[in-house]
């Protein structure tokens, strides 16, 4: 565990040196929801998203929340911007949307119960 926090500590310098260089990114954050399952979602998404040639580098941070099913995602505003950063995660096969989506098993109990409404009548 040790060997781990001063592996990350060495990394951070270097990538803080490497965004200075750049032009100043106009750094922007959106929550996107995505139908995230295990850690290999996390994963494949890690692999492609930051890499996707139409996002042209813009995408800076990917954080995760299985349980919420979201991924914050911080991204260069210059570079990209969020419908293209959604049209890459629907090209993994992980759509990805700016709003909660609505559960679908409360939405299907409500119908059953109000077409059961109307067969008393």
């Amino acid at each position: 565990m040790k060997r781990l926090i001063i592996f990350l500590v060495a990394i951070l310098p270097m990538a803080f040196v490497l965004s200075t260089m750049e032009a100043k990114p106009n750094k922007q954050k959106v929550v996107l929801y995505v139908d995230l399952h295990c850690q290999d979602c996390c994963n494949k998404i890690l692999k492609n998203i930051p890499f996707d040639k139409d996002l042209k580098n813009g995408v800076k941070d990917l954080l995760f929340d299985l349980e919420a099913k979201t991924v914050m995602v911080t991204y260069d505003a210059n570079k990209t911007d969020v419908p293209a950063i959604q049209k890459a995660f629907a090209k993994i096969g992980k759509p990805a949307t700016t709003e909660a989506p609505k559960c679908h098993h409360h939405c299907e109990g409500h119908h059953h119960h109000a077409e059961g409404e109307h067969h008393h009548h």
